[in-house]
């Protein structure tokens, strides 16, 4: 009987296998597409950087007089470059309608004596919203005359060199962290891994789903098959476990991609610590994870060949799936909150409780025991939604909407 079941999945998997756009999306995208984006992203990243730190920004200075030597070292400067500005103009609406990229305004007790200063304010106008690098440059020049005046202050009153350490930072709180680095790291990144991982199953599963259903009805192969002396929940099974297949390989392809091309990308110092936190993470924990994930890919492709067997076309059942990608994304994000712990009502919210299990598993501070009800929970809901799925098959008004 099970024979049946799984010539009808190998058909389906070699029909997949010969279209090339799904071969593209479960195996190019992940391999090539994400690192090529992400290396464009910092490329072009990188490039903005670069160009904000060497843009010449063009500058105002109120209260010159107080402050001379201040104004010629910024004078002095390649970066910068001096525009005018009247005593009793608006300045927030000359920085407003960039006549300059900032004004700095020196107050008259400006002088290198702190002591009798007092502290002293110098107010900088900007518009802070894009990237800029208005403070680093003036730090770097502001900082020279600051330190001048703490050594002239530290002098007058003749302080040795520990009296200015207590004086510049009176108390400090050294930190003693006692969670291991893979704890720290997998609090970390442990949220984002099972988002990516959930997201990929998804949409490696969407293509073969929309194709198995609402694409043999387009085609007209569907009835063929059901007029043939298989039974109907045969059927159901192996396009159910052919959809499943797909998304669980395109999740594994992209995860092993995203590793390899980490390590490539990454030699030296990053890869130490990368391959320190992934050391620490044991061969059962990478297992149990993956076994986490086959309730979950279940549900996915039970719940997408029904929507497939629903839709009158490929068009229809595409428009059906794109919500469920929403409804995906809102459990799993709840599972990346602060707070949201394995503990309580969360153990038992569906696809956020495993999102959480894998976290913990990351992290290495999983309660085995929790796997099982987490594990089961979700298998059967994985179960009751494959049940509807042959329900749902079996139903010809659906089938022949």
């Amino acid at each position: 009987g099970s024979v049946v079941m799984w010539k009808v999945m190998l058909k389906e998997i070699k029909e997949l296998l010969r279209d090339r756009k799904t071969l593209f999306f479960m195996v190019a995208l992940p391999i090539l597409v994400f690192p090529l984006l992400i290396g464009v992203v910092m490329f072009f990243a990188g490039k903005a950087v670069d160009k904000a730190e060497n843009k010449v920004l063009d500058y105002a200075v109120l209260g010159a007089q107080y402050a001379p030597a201040l104004v010629e070292d910024l004078a002095a400067s390649d970066l910068f470059n001096q525009v005018m500005i009247d005593e009793g103009e608006d300045i927030a609406a000359f920085v407003k309608s960039e006549q300059a990229d900032f004004v700095l305004v020196i107050p008259d007790n400006f002088s290198e004596d702190a002591l009798q200063s007092g502290q002293i304010e110098l107010s900088l106008y900007l518009n802070d919203a894009g990237l800029n690098m208005v403070r680093r440059r003036l730090d770097k020049i502001v900082d020279v005359y600051a330190e001048r005046s703490q050594q002239k202050a530290f002098a007058s009153l003749e302080l040795d060199e520990s009296q200015q350490q207590a004086l510049i930072e009176p108390i400090v709180i050294k930190k003693v962290d006692v969670a291991d680095k893979r704890e720290n790291w997998g609090e970390k990144i442990g949220g984002m891994i099972p988002y990516f991982i959930f997201m990929l199953c998804l949409q490696g599963a969407m293509i073969p789903a929309t194709d198995l259903g609402a694409g043999e009805k387009e085609r007209g192969t569907l009835e063929t098959l059901l007029i043939s002396p298989i039974e109907r929940h045969k059927l159901v099974l192996g396009k159910f476990l052919t959809i499943a297949l797909a998304g669980a390989t395109s999740a594994l392809i992209t995860v092993s991609s995203m590793a390899v091309w980490g390590l490539v990308i990454s030699q030296g110092m990053a890869i130490k610590m990368v391959s320190e936190f992934m050391s620490a993470i044991n061969a059962i924990d990478f297992v149990l994870m993956f076994l986490m994930l086959v309730p979950v890919v279940a549900i996915f492709s039970a719940v997408l060949l029904s929507l497939s067997i629903y839709a009158r076309s490929f068009k229809e059942a595409q428009g059906y799936m794109t919500p469920l990608v929403f409804a995906v994304i809102v459990p799993v994000m709840l599972a990346m909150l602060p707070g949201v712990e394995l503990k309580g009502g969360w153990a038992w919210v569906p696809l956020t409780n495993v999102a959480l299990a894998i976290k913990e598993l990351i992290k290495g501070t999983m309660d085995y025991f929790q796997l099982f009800a987490i594990f089961s929970s979700t298998a059967v809901i994985a179960g009751a939604l494959l049940y509807f799925c042959v329900y749902w098959f079996n139903k010809e008004k659906v089938l022949f909407r």
